[in-house]
């Protein structure tokens, strides 16, 4: 199928162009040197410009290599929103080393399964959250774990052998050289899930991260001035879509990001009118809260030029609402962590169709397939599943070759397990997902990982977990228990149980009890039919 698509571009967006064979070292090295005075990074009243970052960075990658941490081991990032989170990305990076982004919210068991899984070999984190990583240190493959101290009121349980502070990563090693990377060298391990609900790690290159940055910029060019943009971080770092938009794209245009730590309406909108933010990565979830405020209309936010909207729907009442009230452009997308993550994005001067996730990106491939094989090319107007093919597409999923080659055709097209159409436009739109993923404030749930909490419980028989509509964050999980033959449990004894094994937004707001479950010929679960 031809890439009909293309005549919707914006004016002077190229389809095509070359990636040049530049790394993340040397992108650090052009920052120092072209970008010294710039701003790099601001968090509350802490300021860094391109030159102390940079050096700033060179401190850290030498000192993970002085903690003998070879070339290509990986190691991860357990830390919210801080200005160390960018540094310490940075500083893997410069290192040759692999990053692991982890959810802070995770449970001692969730994070333990990602270092394991990922053969991880130091951590990053805060003192507030290293309680969590003593608690499985001793059955992980950790040798080190790094603090930052961000609650000096709670003090640290330093006894255990390998842990230190994160000043000893500032520590000055002039004269100390990290080995030259490539741009093939994975860069990170993004960590999702499957329908099973078992997470995978995506292996994403430096050329996979470079090229999907470097495709935003290409589209979005009569908007983006290097040198010049705010990225406003409310996103989490850890997550692909905030990781690429707020920490990969503003050191390519050596721009400044602006880390938020919590997120809170009014915090967000004093910081965008006192700092004159420009570029604002966020969800549909961000948007509600924003407009809810009533007091909105009081803040000074001209100085944005575009929202990049994604991990669910935007209604078009409140895109429209925000595009007026800050004369912003609001573009919506679509991504997967296995594609770095942007695959898709409405125009920013184009068409505007309510409920599309806009045209591919430069360089990128899209196509309609068939649901039962994935073989088949579908027409336009048909729905099937979305497959897609570009160089921000992952090499595959570490350790896991099987997953890998359900997903990935030797000829590099990923099937995404998403279900779409396209228009006469080439513009595309998600009407299902095979996945049956939850998508919580832009965070992704996996049934499975719910339900498996579920059946451990002694007074569980059977258990399903579906996504249900809520306003503020899209979705929030529903639980379906089927109990056991003389046992008793109530609502609130199933939500306090799921706390206790579950990060926050995982655990059910809704507990539903059933006699049994619906179920097809062979037994498996038919969750449509839950309501």
């Amino acid at each position: 199928m031809s890439k009909i698509w293309l005549q919707h571009y914006d004016k002077g967006v190229r389809a095509d162009f070359e990636i040049p064979e530049i790394t993340f070292q040397e992108l650090l090295e052009r920052a120092s040197k072209d970008f010294t005075n710039q701003l790099a990074m601001k968090f509350e009243d802490r300021a860094m410009n391109y030159g102390e970052f940079c050096r700033t960075i060179s401190n850290i990658a030498g000192n993970l290599r002085l903690h003998g941490l070879d070339k290509g081991e990986k190691v991860c990032v357990f830390l919210p929103n801080l200005p160390e989170t960018v540094l310490s990305f940075w500083g893997i990076q410069q290192a040759g080393l692999v990053g692991v982004m982890t959810n802070p919210l995770y449970s001692p068991e969730e994070v333990l399964f990602q270092i394991n899984n990922s053969d991880s070999r130091a951590i990053i984190t805060t003192n507030a959250l290293l309680p969590k990583i003593l608690k499985i240190l001793d059955r992980s493959k950790l040798k080190h774990v790094f603090y930052v101290m961000t609650e000096p009121d709670k003090g640290v349980e330093a006894t255990h052998k390998g842990v230190h502070p994160w000043e000893r990563l500032l520590i000055e090693n002039i004269g100390f050289s990290c080995e030259k990377t490539k741009q093939s060298d994975i860069a990170l391990l993004q960590y999702t899930g499957g329908t099973t609900g078992i997470s995978k790690g995506c292996m994403l290159s430096q050329r996979n991260l470079i090229a999907n940055a470097m495709m935003v910029q290409e589209y979005l060019k009569d908007i983006l001035e290097p040198a010049n943009e705010k990225f406003i971080a409310v996103l989490p770092y850890f997550h692909i879509y905030g990781l690429q938009l707020n920490i990969v794209l503003p050191l390519l245009l050596g721009s400044a990001t602006y880390p938020i730590t919590r997120f809170a309406p009014v915090s967000l909108l004093e910081l965008i009118q006192n700092e004159k933010l420009t570029i604002l990565p966020s969800a549909p979830s961000i948007f509600s809260a924003c407009l809810s405020r009533p007091e909105l209309k009081n803040y000074d936010l001209s100085s944005v030029k575009v929202v990049l909207s994604g991990s669910a729907p935007l209604p078009v009442a409140q895109k429209h609402l925000f595009e007026e009230l800050t004369g912003a452009k609001v573009c919506e997308g679509y991504g997967l962590s296995e594609t770095s993550p942007v695959v898709t994005l409405t125009p920013a001067f184009g068409k505007n169709k309510p409920g599309s996730i806009g045209t591919p990106m430069p360089l990128t491939d899209v196509k309609i397939v068939d649901l039962e094989y994935g073989t088949r090319e579908l027409p336009q107007g048909e729905e099937g599943e979305l497959a897609v093919k570009g160089p921000q597409v992952m090499s595959g999923y570490y350790e896991n070759p099987n997953e890998t080659a359900d997903v990935l055709s030797a000829e590099g097209w990923l099937k995404t397990g998403d279900i779409a159409r396209m228009d006469e436009d080439g513009y595309f739109y998600i009407t299902g997902r095979k996945k049956e993923l939850i998508i919580i404030g832009g965070y992704n749930v996996y049934p499975r990982e719910v339900e498996e909490v579920l059946f451990k419980h002694e007074a569980v028989k059977e258990a399903a977990a579906k996504g249900i509509p809520d306003e503020l964050r899209g979705e929030v999980v529903k639980v379906y228990v089927v109990l056991k033959e003389g046992a008793s449990l109530t609502k609130n004894e199933v939500i306090s149980y799921c706390r206790k094994h579950l990060a926050n937004y995982k655990v059910p707001r809704e507990v539903e009890f059933m006699k049994e479950l619906p179920k097809s010929a062979v037994g498996k679960i038919l969750r449509r039919a839950l309501n």
